[in-house]
């Protein structure tokens, strides 16, 4: 027998599981988003690429990842980055394990909680709403990041193509209902606003000291924060429904001119508990995680309604 998701608790804040739950299973696989669906989330998060064949598959980067995965001899892959995923099959991508994290790195230790499963490969995303379907889990969402980078273009298919593929495999699954779609690269909120506006757009930001993809206009579609009062300001005048910043540039008094604009707020990726409970306290609308277990603590501890785990 399947197992099958107990009715939904009603519940406005949304806890979003991070590529599954990447603290716990190996990311973006299968395993990872049923560990999710089985601690209880409100969305499973996710990152989706165009491979050769034009299959919309479940990958962070648009390259294989040398620290997460193995070759067909289960040797781990040498240098910085392996193969574009964009240049193999979804034939030639099964041959890969991505089933856990190169031991003795600092990615291994960073995710030390993480537990291998040998044997792992990518799944596309016609794969995901399948299993979900099997598992009669009719009331999780799914929050899908389309990864691209407008200043390597040639790395992976044009925001015109992965939009278009993306959308038709949303549509083929009767999922139009249940996703969102979010982007650091905001040509591609900028394309589903037109194309199926009914789909909430989730506009990413990060502003460290490092990264920025809101001062130039390059990552923004166009729109540059000199020309609006805040990032908030500028998520709203591109027609976003969602501001999702990364943790250290958000504030309360953010948080709250946001949700004046009439935007939710949901930041990423928290995943210690006192920056949970801080960002509870400040009123955000949900927040993404790599360990969807320690939200749910601190979600219990406040008394807040929870997302119904997975039931056998």
């Amino acid at each position: 027998m399947l197992a099958t998701l107990a009715t939904p608790v009603a519940s406005a804040f949304d806890l979003q599981g991070h590529r599954g739950a990447r603290g716990l299973a190996p990311e973006n696989t299968l395993p990872a988003f049923e560990r999710a669906l089985t601690i209880g989330v409100t969305t499973l998060e996710l990152d989706v690429g165009l491979s050769a064949d034009g299959v919309v598959v479940i990958a962070h980067d648009p390259y294989l990842n040398p620290l997460i995965t193995r070759d067909a001899a289960g040797q781990w892959l040498s240098g910085s980055r392996g193969p574009l995923i964009r240049s193999l099959s979804v034939a030639q991508l099964q041959t890969y394990d991505v089933g856990g994290i190169q031991p003795g790195t600092p990615y291994a230790s960073t995710f030390s909680t993480q537990q291998p499963l040998d044997g792992t490969r990518i799944p596309t995303l016609a794969a995901l709403f399948e299993r979900v379907k099997q598992l009669g889990a009719t009331g999780v969402r799914f929050n899908i990041e389309t990864k691209l980078n407008p200043e390597q273009p040639a790395d992976t298919a044009s925001p015109e193509q992965l939009t278009e593929a993306l959308l038709k495999v949303v549509r083929d699954a009767g999922m139009l209902g249940r996703v969102s779609i979010q982007s650091f690269d905001w040509r591609t909120l900028q394309i589903v606003q037109r194309l199926e506006p009914s789909i909430p757009t989730v506009y990413l930001s990060i502003q460290t000291a490092n990264t920025n993809n809101i001062s130039s206009g390059s990552w923004t579609a166009g729109f540059k924060i000199a020309e609006h009062a805040s990032v908030p300001a500028m998520v709203k005048a591109a027609g976003g429904a969602v501001w999702a910043p990364n943790g250290g540039a958000v504030t309360q008094a953010l948080v709250q001119q946001a949700q004046a604009l009439g935007l939710k707020v949901i930041p990423w990726t928290i995943n210690q508990p006192a920056d949970m409970e801080r960002l509870i306290g400040w009123g955000v609308d949900g927040l993404i995680t790599d360990y969807p277990d320690r939200l749910r603590d601190v979600l219990r501890q406040r008394q807040l309604p929870l997302p119904a785990p997975l039931k056998n």
